[in-house]
């Protein structure tokens, strides 16, 4: 049981129109009863108007919005003090909150509460901090469909089904005279599990491109010295942020940027150029670009097309042959009857140099289509570790049927089928740690 009343700023500590102080807990109306121009009581949720007041003297004129548990965004008693905006005044309330038997809350404990009151699952707890950090459309469209139940009744159906399975399987267990698994014949229980995994695989698929969508996509951009990569930065940032010169190595280390294109957002990383070189320094970046590649969702590999390949572009084409990549022949401008051939469809022409990028922009967009996200029977897990919860389920479910179609007993079969329905509880969070609990709630903002 909760016994304490929390206090945070829920609005950012900054001059600025109006700033929020958010108050939950047992005693949130006693304390604001010590503290403003008349009595409000706790019998609905309702708005008030009034006076912050410390003994005679008055702070700031105020609307409390004021919700009576469990009819609030943590099931407590909740008070939002909208007080005018400035640091000085907000820090003046929060102290007097403080100093009249408030305690300040950690980061995300607001979220925290509502999660262990039974307002929100963990799902929609961790969409409440996407949302916040959310950096493109795609990715805020994501979190608002987690915030909402539909993610529940996905989850419980998925639960439910297995659950039936269960309780054929243990009806065979504890009536071994009957044959078959309870109702179901051996195949329709191949059959059912089949059909679940399969929905559970395409969950994971979705999700770990709603992760990228999310997250934004790691590019990493590899050549030699002089093919364009500082020129491709600059055209995909649209700004000047990569020196581009002439000489060669000229860029030593990781050059960092972050665009947002159509519905992704990219986390671009330019690298020095890959090439034999006896400067310590030089080869410590060229070392650093090569351990980039296996970090990369994407590689942008990027080819000069007024000359030949040579043998340290071949080991790059080596090296990026397993990731996702896209094949550039830049500086098309200078010589547009290049003789590059190379197997692959993911190749484009481009200027980098005149930022005419276009084609390539197109390109991206396509390998990470978003197109399939959004369905209404479904739901798109964002964070890493809530798909791999899910793939622990479509594994058990795998070595359920695997031990089913090879003969095994069915008390051995319903071992981890009772493990896929307990993995898909610790999604929704029915079992949880304390400690990973208070670590997942510690990335919040404060008052969140």
């Amino acid at each position: 049981m909760i016994n304490d009343t929390i206090v945070a700023p829920a609005t950012s500590m900054m001059n600025q129109a109006i700033s929020i102080i958010r108050l939950s807990g047992p005693d949130a109306f006693p304390i604001i009863n010590k503290i403003f121009s008349k009595v409000v009581k706790p019998h609905k949720n309702e708005i008030h108007y009034g006076f912050i007041k410390d003994g005679t003297e008055t702070l700031d004129q105020v609307l409390l919005m004021c919700f009576e548990n469990p009819n609030s965004f943590t099931g407590e008693d909740v008070i939002e003090i909208n007080c005018h905006g400035g640091v000085y005044i907000t820090n003046k309330i929060l102290k007097l909150l403080l100093k009249n038997g408030a305690r300040l809350a950690n980061r995300g404990e607001f979220s925290q509460r509502a999660f262990l009151n039974g307002k929100i699952n963990l799902i929609q707890a961790e969409a409440i901090n996407d949302l916040v950090h959310a950096t493109n459309d795609q990715s805020a469209k994501i979190a608002i469909s987690n915030l909402q139940n539909k993610n529940i009744s996905v989850i419980n159906n998925f639960r439910n089904d297995l659950l039936d399975i269960i309780a054929n399987i243990e009806v065979n267990i504890d009536y071994p005279e009957y044959d078959g698994v309870g109702d179901l014949t051996a195949d329709e229980l191949h059959e059912k599990l089949k059909v679940l995994s399969n929905k559970i695989a395409e969950i994971i698929a979705l999700s770990k491109i709603g992760k990228v969508v999310n997250d934004g996509v790691n590019l990493v951009i590899l050549g030699q010295p002089n093919v364009g990569k500082s020129s491709l930065l600059n055209a995909l940032l649209n700004e000047d942020k990569a020196i581009v010169s002439d000489t060669p190595g000229t860029t030593r280390d990781i050059v960092e940027g972050r665009v947002n294109i159509g519905n992704l957002t990219l986390n671009l990383i330019d690298t020095a150029g890959i090439r034999t070189t006896d400067n310590e320094i030089e080869q410590i970046g060229i070392n650093k670009a090569k351990q980039q590649i296996t970090l990369a969702d994407l590689v942008l590999l990027v080819f000069d097309s007024t000359r030949f390949l040579s043998v340290e572009e071949q080991e790059l084409l080596e090296l990026t042959k397993n990731k996702k990549r896209i094949i550039i022949i830049n500086k098309i401008d200078l010589n547009p009857h290049h003789q590059y051939h190379f197997p692959t469809d993911h190749q484009i022409e481009i200027a980098a140099i005149s930022r005419d990028i276009k084609p390539l922009i197109n390109k991206i967009n396509e390998l990470f289509s978003t197109d399939q996200l959004f369905k209404d029977d479904t739901i798109i897990l964002s964070n890493i570790k809530q798909i791999s919860i899910l793939e622990n389920v479509e594994k058990s479910l795998k070595n359920a049927y695997n031990n089913s179609t090879d003969g095994f007993p069915v008390d051995i079969v319903n071992v981890d089928l009772h493990e896929s329905w307990n993995l898909l509880g610790e999604l929704l969070g029915e079992s949880y740690d304390d400690n990973l609990l208070d670590t997942m709630f510690s990335k919040y903002c404060l008052g969140k």
